[in-house]
């Protein structure tokens, strides 16, 4: 821990001060990871187990949550669950089971990004301002609104409307949604929007990204057993279809 102070003094010396709950059973682990954060500037709450975690997001409402898979009682994976039926919170999982099925299971329940143990609290601590970054980012001068068909995305309020209907994404749909809004008609492979979420790191696979579109197409398709907005290029990867209406500043 000697070297704690110097590393966040030296790369995070511009950290925005946001409230962070940590859910883990392990006492060292949640020590090391409050130290790193309460040094990059974030005051932090500590919880042991799934059903404690539930309680303080409904009652003091965090910023972002790291949660612990493998909890005593109520696991990471039903907390996850819960939250994401009650509120927008970012989740970021830290999971010791290494298969790529568990590792979708926590995208597919909604969380925002995942490590695997073991991992270096200083990732983490990245990941963290990554994901505090993409939601909190202000507005870029001259950053217009993308009309593709009926399908609208702001990249500066970060909103999304299919039909006029607002349509809440995790930070990782966003990402890969504007990449493809501001190019209709271009195939992205899913290397490509797997670096443009930025889920990328050694336990991702490109089978990440399917699970970011199949829930976007829950989201804005008609039909989402018949997508007619968001499209499969077999052997490639995906796009957006359909004439671009136009790109509007100032919307």
């Amino acid at each position: 821990m000697k070297n704690l102070s110097g590393f966040a003094n030296r790369f995070y010396c511009d950290a925005v001060v946001t409230r962070v709950l940590i859910a883990e059973d392990n006492e060292l682990h949640a020590e090391v990871l409050r130290r790193y954060l309460e040094q990059d500037g974030h005051s932090t709450t500590i919880v042991r187990d799934g059903q404690a975690a539930i309680d303080e997001v409904r009652r003091n409402r965090p910023d972002l949550v790291v949660l612990d898979v493998m909890m005593p009682g109520t696991d990471g994976l039903e907390v996850c669950r819960v939250l994401r039926r009650e509120s927008d919170v970012l989740v970021l999982m830290l999971t010791a089971r290494s298969t790529e099925d568990d590792l979708l299971l926590g995208l597919e329940l909604g969380a925002d990004d995942y490590l695997t143990k073991p991992y270096s609290p200083r990732e983490l601590v990245a990941r963290i301002r990554t994901l505090l970054r993409r939601v909190g980012r202000p507005p870029v001068a001259d950053d217009g609104v993308f009309r593709v068909g009926e399908l609208t995305v702001d990249p500066a309020r970060r909103e999304v409307r299919a039909g006029g209907r607002l349509v809440e994404c995790t930070p990782g749909e966003f990402e890969m949604l504007a990449a493809m809004a501001a190019h209709p008609g271009r195939v992205f492979t899913r290397q490509q929007l797997l670096e443009r979420a930025g889920n990328v790191d050694r336990h991702s696979t490109e089978r990440t990204v399917d699970v970011h579109i199949r829930n976007l197409r829950k989201k804005i398709e008609p039909d989402p057993g018949r997508p007619a907005r968001l499209l499969t290029v077999f052997g490639v990867g995906y796009k957006i279809s359909g004439a671009r209406i136009g790109r509007v500043h100032g919307a």
